[in-house]
């Protein structure tokens, strides 16, 4: 990483059992650990709202923030609704992307943009194109440029492809249409935001 001049590396904090709602002191230790180390290094680990014990909720995240002093975050837009809010009494409710958001933004310094509905009869999530899902967004944007976030920003569709679902199949073009669409159309939405003109636009 340091050859190549990479800033950050993103980690996860294992994944809890189904029935667990608070993370174990060894999940703060071995990710302070890695942490520390990754910092004496010169580099910036950041931690994913996945399906994991920083991801259970926007307080889960908050404690491994507190916990581990140097970590930062890389906020998915469309992981919430994947997810149970752990914190909540049971049965858990699905999370909620702009709870999520406005409680973690000040630790953000790379915006993961994935969107996605959550379909309970499926009990699983259809993908969607950035603002068409739940994942709120074209909020999180709009909030995050007006209080100066000029990092990165990355996708990942999951509309062609599920990349760690295996049976869902598609052929190489579908997947590069599907994934430059995609780009585009968020693309769009930033210039909207901005208010200037998409730089796709012919």
């Amino acid at each position: 990483m340091q050859r190549v001049g990479a800033k950050f590396v993103r980690i996860m904090s294992f994944k809890p059992a189904d029935t667990e709602d608070k993370t174990p002191p060894e999940v703060f230790r071995r990710v302070g650990e890695v942490t520390r180390m990754f910092c004496d290094a010169g580099l910036q680990p950041v931690h994913e709202n996945c399906m994991n014990y920083g991801g259970m909720s926007w307080r889960h995240g908050l404690e491994l923030l507190e916990k581990c002093p140097g970590l930062k975050w890389v906020f998915d837009t469309g992981n919430p609704m994947l997810n149970f809010d752990r914190s909540k009494p049971k049965p858990w409710p699905r999370q909620d992307a702009w709870e999520f958001w406005e409680h973690i933004r000040d630790h953000v310094v790379h915006i993961h943009v994935k969107d996605a509905t959550y379909v309970p009869s499926k009990n699983d999530c259809d993908y969607n194109y950035p603002g068409q899902g739940q994942g709120r967004v074209r909020d999180i944007l709009q909030d995050a440029f007006g209080r100066g976030y000029d990092a990165g920003i990355s996708i990942e569709p999951h509309i062609a492809v599920v990349f760690h679902d295996p049976s869902v199949k598609a052929g190489a073009q579908d997947m590069f249409d599907s994934y430059v669409r995609y780009g585009r159309e968020l693309e769009k939405m930033i210039a909207e935001i901005k208010g200037r003109r998409s730089l796709t636009a012919t």
